[in-house]
């Protein structure tokens, strides 16, 4: 008889440089998701556009919510990556 092995790796946020760099660059982009939105909310409430000086563009509620949420989607994708990414062929 036969005994096949296989040694799975358990995902994980912290196991490799690569899972902790997307986890920073994923905090970073959360960050800055919210911060355009928030901005964003701020223009609307004042009734003129607002100026974010990461970005450099006038910001309103719209821009400020569409950039945000496609800045959150970047935190998403890399937060994902970090999870469960494989190690590369160093390993």
């Amino acid at each position: 008889m036969t005994e096949a092995t296989n040694t799975s790796r358990e995902p994980g946020i912290q196991k490799t440089p690569f899972s902790i760099g997307a986890t920073v660059v994923a905090a970073v982009c959360t960050l800055l998701g919210v911060l355009m939105i928030w901005t964003g909310y701020q223009a609307a409430r004042a009734e003129e556009a607002a100026e974010l000086a990461v970005i450099g563009t006038e910001l309103n509620l719209v821009t400020g919510v569409a950039g945000g949420m496609f800045v959150l989607f970047v935190a998403l994708v890399a937060f994902v990556a970090a999870f469960y990414m494989e190690p590369g062929f160093d390993q």
